[in-house]
């Protein structure tokens, strides 16, 4: 089942270090084993096919359920590469089931918190990225990524070019939070996650999330990554 996403991972490097001025701040950060959720700003359909060349471990992703009502081929392939569609008007308990499960057998899973792209700095995230991370108490790894907000379709893949950074900051984790969370509780955790890319970023990449930083809680979130 990872052939696919090994060998696409091959030639995206290829690509990579053909056309592009490719760069990855940070790797040292990732997690060696155990459960991560993967949060990053989104700002391309490129952003998974760099994000898996980035990363040192097995990446899935969940992504928008209209990519996979393509051709049999297209959906074959974006099975085999990792990806399980998600229902974006709503709440979607199958795709969060499936999230569930692959962090429970130690996976790593890729979430764009603000759900759709965003080119012009990030955007107001979603507080389902929060949910799982409470339900699974499954380590954060934030990420920047900065340049492919000119890239208009997945089609870059093959002609990747400019300066494409990928900075990948310190895990942490949620504290356990006794019951159920109300939203205040829940849209306030998220903001937490969301500056912590924010603050991997540039001034004009951080979107709503600019000047708020998060300094302030890295003692609270803070995980050693050698107990990850």
């Amino acid at each position: 089942m990872n052939f696919i996403y090994n060998l696409s991972n091959v030639l995206q490097k290829i690509s990579l270090r053909l056309f592009a001025n490719w760069q990855v701040v940070g790797r040292e950060n990732v997690p060696e084993v155990g459960p991560l959720i993967i949060v990053a700003n989104h700002q391309s359909n490129f952003d998974p096919a760099l994000l898996a060349p980035s990363i040192p471990r097995r990446i899935r992703f969940l992504a928008k359920d209209s990519i996979f009502q393509g051709p049999a081929i297209a959906r074959w392939f974006l099975k085999e590469y990792g990806a399980f569609p998600l229902n974006r008007s709503g709440v979607d308990v199958r795709a969060h089931r499936w999230a569930i499960d692959q962090l429970r057998h130690d996976g790593v899973i890729a979430i764009f918190p603000e759900g759709t792209r965003s080119q012009s700095g990030m955007k107001k995230a979603h507080i389902g990225v929060t949910r799982l991370a409470l339900t699974t108490q499954a380590t954060i790894q934030p990420v920047g990524i900065t340049g492919t907000e000119r890239f208009g379709t997945w089609m870059r893949v093959f002609n990747p070019t400019g300066r494409l950074t990928v900075t990948i900051g310190q895990p942490f984790v949620l504290p356990v939070i006794e019951g159920r969370p109300d939203k205040a509780v829940l849209e306030s955790l998220t903001d937490m996650i969301m500056n912590k890319i924010a603050d991997l970023l540039p001034l004009e990449y951080q979107g709503i999330y600019r000047d708020k930083g998060s300094d302030e809680t890295d003692g609270y979130f803070a995980k050693d990554k050698s107990t990850a």
